[in-house]
């Protein structure tokens, strides 16, 4: 599991493709403390196995599912990345449960400056925007943001200036990619109660508005 605090911004050093698939060599410090080979990174929110580790850097696989959902096979050399090291127990949670399984991409449209922060809206598709709620959780490239508002075809975010300095978000530029995690949370709810396809709620679960009402929901 992961928080979304990114520890360290690092650098692609290679991408070696075949087909779909292969690995990622990535240069970093800070996450390599006490890593070992096995342990798990998060790189812009996907999480990977480290394979090798060397003295300033490691390698991971990328399997085609990875590729398919997330933007890693768009990097190159050089472009910089979010890394977080995976949760471990007793430590400070400062972010909101993230387990690194990228659920899909969205667009940046835009980014407007409003006195210290940042907004920045996102496009995406609706299977992740379905689970998208105002105030609620997102990770984008793996930084654990709050939801400010969201609407039938995108959301946004507002950044701080911290969030800003510490990540690489307000470096992209608008039509960059960026890989997208739901709240866990709201896709264990949306499993349990069968709300999986738009327009069956009531037939899938038996819950109706007439009942929610009822119960002061």
């Amino acid at each position: 599991m992961f928080t979304g605090i990114i520890e360290e911004i690092g650098k692609i050093r290679q991408i070696s493709l075949t087909g779909r698939s292969g690995q990622i060599r990535i240069e970093a410090r800070k996450v390599l403390e006490g890593t070992r080979v096995g342990d798990s990174i998060a790189v812009n929110g996907v999480c990977l196995t480290v394979i090798s580790l060397n003295t300033d850097g490691f390698t991971a696989d990328i399997m085609a599912e990875t590729y398919r959902r997330s933007s890693l096979g768009q990097l190159k050399a050089g472009d910089q990345v979010n890394l977080e090291r995976a949760m471990a127990a007793g430590e400070r949670f400062g972010g909101h449960i993230m387990s690194g399984h990228i659920d899909g991409t969205g667009v940046i449209e835009n980014l407007r400056r409003e006195e210290n922060a940042v907004w920045v809206t996102v496009r995406t598709e609706p299977p992740v925007l379905r689970l998208i709620v105002e105030k609620g959780s997102i990770g984008i490239d793996g930084i654990s943001l709050t939801v400010a508002s969201v609407d039938e075809s995108s959301f946004q975010v507002s950044v701080i200036p911290h969030t800003g300095e510490e990540t690489t978000l307000l470096r992209k530029n608008p039509g960059d990619l960026v890989n997208l995690e739901n709240d866990i949370v709201g896709k264990y709810v949306e499993k349990l109660l069968g709300l999986k396809e738009a327009g069956k709620e009531e037939e899938a679960s038996g819950i109706t508005m007439d009942f929610l009402k009822e119960y002061g929901i």
